[in-house]
């Protein structure tokens, strides 16, 4: 077992000053994960909470930590579709779990219901890329570890088109050059756009949702969708719509993408690497490039993160931390749950590893180092809705300007922030 030494050193160190790794969750918060000072905190069992998917790589690990702490760990699986919610829910009981495996755009949610605690990583969080910690960051303070990271890429028809582009026009030419139906395909709602997928476009304008800190973290209080580059962006996309260059069509959603590319209907699919098994077991052979750039600057996809995250309620909180933190940062793990999850390592040293063997990990994990993580604050929650219904309407070619519908978006947006 690679146990980080400085982190154990860190975490005894602070036990002794009293201060435990664990601090109270700052306005909005909860306590700091129950008491650990009584005869049985150092061989309470802690429960875990997991998919189906992810508990079979947790297994060794939980076992070994046993055989080095005498402190069981308890495996639950839950289903994911509403584990946030009976998180929020029963923590406060007493009844949730000590740890959860979850999404981190989950967090500000849990924050807000003051059932996660932050966590002291020390030197530990040297390992992990800067996206993947910035994703778990909230309000100053880390409440996770990371432990894999997705986003999308440009995945392109090598034997349609031989060499990868730089440049959204450079896309494009290439595709109406390699003579098929679609020059380039990326899956949209017909119903609600798709802002996720066509972000990498929008910061490729410079523009954002939220302004962010220093740390990389939201700030809830400075929405910066509508300004400038957002309106640029607007514009732009207006010129790739139905009233412009046909590009982006509302009509084909995720499933037709997939479909026609791997008909060999376009050399170019923007999407993620849940779709890349279809494309290979359809025999296309297949590269996966960076995002191409329609605003002169980087294109940065939403990077989504997964990670473990302590209850405010633990019955033992320093076990719990000491598992998350020292058992789950490993090497060993990050590439056990690579290797059920496919998605590319959180921690730097892992998924070089898993890169060096995998060309696909190594593309999707380069660009997703540099992504932007999905804002976890609550506030998204109020612009999912307008933000992609501004973009539908600018696709189809209703609606107005495609700035004024932008604006009037951000607008709305903020309304329903202020409530």
């Amino acid at each position: 077992m690679k146990v980080n030494k400085k982190s154990v050193l860190a975490i005894s160190a602070l036990i002794a000053g009293g201060a435990l790794v664990l601090s109270g969750c700052a306005s909005g918060g909860g306590d700091n994960g129950g008491d650990n000072g009584g005869d049985n905190a150092d061989t309470t069992p802690i429960t875990v909470w997991v998919d189906i998917e992810r508990k079979p790589a947790l297994e060794p690990i939980s076992e070994q930590f046993t055989e080095e702490t005498g402190i069981e760990v308890k495996l639950v699986t839950k289903d994911f579709a509403t584990v946030d919610q009976d998180f929020i829910s029963q923590v406060p009981t007493g009844k949730g779990p000590d740890v959860i495996v979850s999404p981190h755009d989950k967090l500000g949610a849990y924050y807000a219901a003051g059932v996660v605690a932050p966590l002291e990583l020390g030197d530990v969080a040297d390992g992990f890329s800067e996206a993947s910690l910035a994703a778990v960051t909230y309000d100053g303070k880390v409440y996770g570890v990371p432990y894999s990271v997705e986003n999308v890429a440009l995945v392109r028809n090598a034997d349609l088109v031989a060499e990868p582009a730089t440049t959204y026009d450079e896309v494009i030419a290439n595709g109406q050059a390699a003579g098929t139906e679609y020059p380039f395909l990326v899956g949209l709602s017909p119903e609600q756009g798709d802002p996720y997928h066509l972000y990498p476009f929008q910061t490729s304008f410079g523009s954002q949702v939220f302004a962010q800190n220093a740390d990389g973290s939201y700030d809830a209080s400075q929405l910066v969708l509508g300004d400038e580059a957002g309106q640029e962006f607007a514009d732009w996309l207006g010129t790739q719509g139905a009233a412009g260059a046909g590009v982006f069509n509302a009509n084909i959603d995720g499933d037709k993408a997939r479909e026609f590319f791997i008909a060999g209907q376009s050399p170019y699919y923007l999407t993620g690497p849940w779709n890349i098994p279809a494309i290979s077991e359809a025999g296309i052979n297949y590269a996966i490039d960076p995002l191409p750039s329609a605003g002169g600057q980087e294109a940065k996809p939403f990077v989504g993160v997964n990670a473990f995250f302590l209850s405010s309620k633990s019955t033992n909180a320093l076990a719990a931390t000491n598992y998350i933190v020292n058992y789950l940062s490993t090497e060993e793990a990050q590439l056990s749950l690579f290797e059920v999850g496919g998605r590319p390592p959180a921690l730097i040293s892992a998924y070089e590893k898993a890169a060096a063997d995998d060309p696909d990990v190594e593309a999707f994990g380069k660009i997703g180092q540099t992504g932007a993580p999905m804002p976890a604050i609550p506030e998204m929650g109020s612009v999912w809705s307008d933000w992609g219904n501004a973009e539908l309407q600018i696709i189809k070619g209703e609606g107005g300007e495609p700035a004024e519908i932008w604006t009037t978006a951000a607008n709305n947006v903020q309304a329903s922030i202020d409530g």
